[in-house]
């Protein structure tokens, strides 16, 4: 690992269930658990990994031109077992239309290719949830050191 491999993001509560997410550039998502329109952690699990690829994906086709249609969905069950809750099925599904012509063409015939890249090789966020890397949840010291001085 390098010095420039680190990511990471804040999180600070911002109110009862809902929490602001601020990363090192200083942009902000907010989040909550659900009880109203926010986004909730496991959404954005799946936006991350649907925006990995759109990021991907639309890299490779756009050099060759700009789409007419371009989105795609994130789906997945959330399981509930004697091993815990966890997301399984999750499937990525892309929509894509390019204008008629040569540059079309193009994008239209890389596009494949383009979705099996980004999740074969190129993917940071489906690439990690697929080798299944662990996690490590701590608590920090939050002891005040001048109590007493």
């Amino acid at each position: 690992m390098t010095d420039n491999s680190l990511r990471s993001v804040s999180i600070e509560r911002a109110g009862p269930g809902l929490f602001t997410a601020t990363n090192s550039r200083g942009g902000t998502v907010t989040f909550g658990t659900g009880s109203g329109t926010d986004f909730t952690p496991v959404e954005l699990f799946l936006a991350a990994i649907g925006g990995c690829s759109a990021a991907d994906v639309e890299v490779a086709t756009s050099r060759h031109t700009e789409p007419t249609v371009f989105s795609l969905t994130v789906t997945g069950h959330k399981v509930e077992d004697e091993d815990g809750n966890r997301m399984s099925d999750l499937v990525v599904t892309f929509t894509a239309a390019f204008p008629d012509g040569p540059s079309g063409d193009r994008a239209r015939a890389i596009l494949p290719r383009a979705v099996k890249t980004s999740h074969d090789r190129l993917c940071t966020v489906s690439r990690t949830v697929e080798a299944g890397t662990p996690v490590v949840a701590t608590v920090a010291d939050t002891t005040d050191t001048t109590e007493g001085a």
